[in-house]
């Protein structure tokens, strides 16, 4: 439920900050962003392979939405985790909110939360059920800061003490994520389990663990991305032809994929989707 942005509206504050060696190979990036004054309350979030930590900084509930009535269906307070999703989900569209985020790298949230990843694929969950101590602490010491500066050194310095000597990057993950994250369009699954030496129903147990969802879900989901960006860089363009780009056999393909994962048509997408922010659908 992050905000990562296309391109952030003037009157909002939105900042990104990338952390040092120590946790740059899990994490992202830290964003913060405040003042966001949209002229609609709900969005349709699309997936995008991210695992993301909220940390809301107001004493006002978030909602998520139920997708189909848009009524509310969970309330989120104070800081929750958004797992992997493979469907989309609709949530507030940030009017008047201020969050901090803390967005890991694809496959690379496991060291952190000591979990199979797969225990929270597709829900969001409240931080105080799962998460370390340490980010509870995180929430509550960032109000003692005066901007976003002094947030993410803070988030880094405590993320980094706490962590620091336990993290370590699996390499058959890094090396299989970086394989589909590298060649969406023309990769082979089966291809990749061959590299990694491991039978088939072993490759896909360690990698559905430690990103969210099997392989074969995961480049979907990547080439969906692949599409997103396209589309958000090229505007129109013919629909066979980015069909193709994304690696999809052929445009009906293209296209059952696009709405599985929005449910939308590419051309309800283009008409509807949020300037402001990538993956974002405006929907009430």
């Amino acid at each position: 439920m992050s905000a990562t942005a296309a391109r952030a509206p003037r009157t909002m504050t939105h900042q990104q900050y990338i952390p040092g060696a120590t946790l740059r190979p899990f994490i992202s990036n830290f964003t913060y962003y405040k003042g966001y004054r949209p002229d609609h309350r709900i969005d349709r979030y699309l997936p995008n392979g991210n695992i993301e930590i909220i940390i809301d900084l107001t004493d006002r509930p978030k909602y998520i939405y139920d997708n189909q009535t848009l009524t509310e269906k969970q309330a989120c307070k104070r800081i929750w985790i958004s797992g992997m999703r493979d469907e989309f989900i609709t949530i507030p569209s940030g009017l008047d909110a201020e969050m901090f985020i803390i967005e890991f790298k694809k496959g690379m949230a496991y060291p952190m939360l000591g979990l199979p990843l797969t225990e929270i694929t597709g829900t969001v969950v409240h931080g105080e059920l799962i998460l370390d101590k340490i980010f509870l602490e995180l929430r509550e010491r960032l109000f003692t800061c005066a901007q976003a500066g002094e947030m993410f050194v803070l988030a880094e310095r405590l993320l980094a003490r706490q962590f620091g000597s336990r993290l370590t990057v699996n390499p058959f993950v890094e090396f299989a994520v970086g394989k589909i994250l590298g060649s969406p369009t023309s990769l082979s699954i089966r291809s990749v389990a061959d590299k990694t030496g491991y039978s088939a129903r072993h490759f896909i147990r360690i990698f559905s663990d430690h990103v969210g969802v099997t392989p074969k879900r995961f480049l979907r989901i990547i080439r969906f991305q692949r599409a997103i960006n396209e589309i958000e860089v090229k505007g129109s363009i013919p629909w066979a032809a980015l069909a193709y780009d994304c690696g999809y056999y052929d445009q009906a393909h293209f296209i059952s994929d696009f709405k599985s994962f929005s449910g939308l048509t590419p051309l309800e997408y283009m008409r509807r989707r949020n300037g402001d922010f990538l993956n974002y659908v405006p929907v009430g």
